[in-house]
């Protein structure tokens, strides 16, 4: 049966924290037909202090913290709902609070019932559980859509599509491909620790949310041994697909506590980049470009060293007319219609899952359950 395009409601926030992103797509779930509004609802500092405070925890965990975190998640997104009209499918990612592939467990906050009772929208949610349960990683989840993306702007040759949030993740992309799910279509996976260290130190050091424009990083000078040395640890040799934690890489703050602001910033600047250019050792297609999206492609500091390292041009995606703040939102957006549809989210080549598998539950109004 022929399913006609709906206008989905993707929102997403990530590892940075920053804020929720809302983005809306007309897709049939296969095809973008057309990208829709977008709306960015920052989170005040008091807000983001609430849900720094939670970050780690599990649902057992449960207690005040969480509850003050969860309050806040549920509270910003709704207001985020509320700015869009003519919605037909909202995609509830949630926050990420810890990620365990090892242990084949994830925890994004949020109840995706609760937000499909209180703006009377289908809701799709919990995008990764199935994935993980079938032996997948969890992540990442938006190879799917960048697949659709490459499509949308009609390449015709192998292209990365690199995101630069608090971890940085990678997907190869060949769409001479049919489908998303076809072997070989796909091969994404997190590359390494990208803007947190960086927001992490500023934060600490400086009370700055962020490095802006890469100034900091370009005044300093680069450790390579700390380079060298986060290099060489295990997770970089070990073949995709494979993704991480926020916090898995925590420590390369310590690492650089004896270096001035300035260096400290260039050394996890340059580490960021180097860990995108390490992965390209797991890379059996070429890309003949990346293409940047996420915090990572407005600091022209790790945009000219991601140059430096990498095989093919270097772009930020608006290149290709997308927008790069928006991407992962627009990204749950579609995914929702794919879930709706019971077309498959992710596979072996993304998260390392047996089979695809299609990720998420969806929640109508009035219901108390999916």
């Amino acid at each position: 049966m022929e399913f006609e395009p709906i206008w989905a409601l993707g929102l997403m926030s990530g590892t940075s924290m920053d804020g929720v992103d809302g983005a809306m797509v007309l897709t049939d779930g296969e095809r973008i037909v057309e990208f829709g509004k977008r709306v960015f609802r920052p989170y005040d500092l008091w807000e983001r202090t609430v849900i720094s405070a939670a970050q780690g925890l599990w649902p057992q965990d449960d207690g005040p913290v969480l509850q003050k975190a969860k309050n806040v998640v549920e509270d910003t997104h709704l207001q985020t709902i509320g700015e869009f009209e003519s919605v037909d499918l909202v995609g509830f990612h949630g926050q990420t609070l810890a990620h365990d592939p090892v242990a084949a467990r994830t925890h994004q906050l949020g109840d995706g019932n609760l937000i499909a009772l209180n703006c009377q929208k289908p809701v799709v949610w919990d995008f990764r559980s199935a994935d993980m349960d079938a032996g997948g990683e969890g992540a990442p989840l938006a190879p799917f859509f960048h697949f659709a993306c490459a499509k949308w702007a009609g390449l015709t040759e192998p292209a990365a599509f690199l995101n630069l949030g608090g971890v940085g993740n990678v997907t190869i992309v060949d769409s001479a491909k049919a489908a998303p799910e076809e072997p070989g279509a796909l091969v994404a996976f997190d590359t390494g620790p990208a803007n947190a260290p960086i927001d992490d130190l500023m934060q600490q050091r400086l009370g700055k949310d962020y490095d802006r424009d890469g100034a900091l990083a370009a005044s300093g000078q680069v450790d390579d041994s700390i380079i060298a040395e986060v290099l060489g640890r295990a997770y970089f040799n070990r073949p995709p697909p494979k993704s991480l934690d926020r916090n898995d890489f925590a420590d390369v703050l310590d690492l650089v506590a004896g270096l001035s602001d300035a260096d400290a910033a260039a050394t996890l600047t340059t580490l960021s980049a180097a860990c995108v250019a390490q992965s390209q050792q797991h890379l059996e297609t070429v890309p003949t470009r990346w293409l940047v999206c996420g915090g990572g492609a407005k600091n022209p500091t790790l945009m000219r060293e991601l140059a430096k390292r990498l095989n093919a041009p270097v772009q930020p995606v608006e290149h290709i007319g997308l927008n790069g703040d928006m991407l992962e939102a627009q990204a749950f957006a579609y995914l929702a219609v794919r879930v709706l549809r019971g077309l498959p989210t992710s596979g072996p080549g993304t998260t390392g899952c047996r089979e695809p598998v299609c990720g998420g539950r969806v929640t109508r109004p009035n219901l108390s359950s999916p």
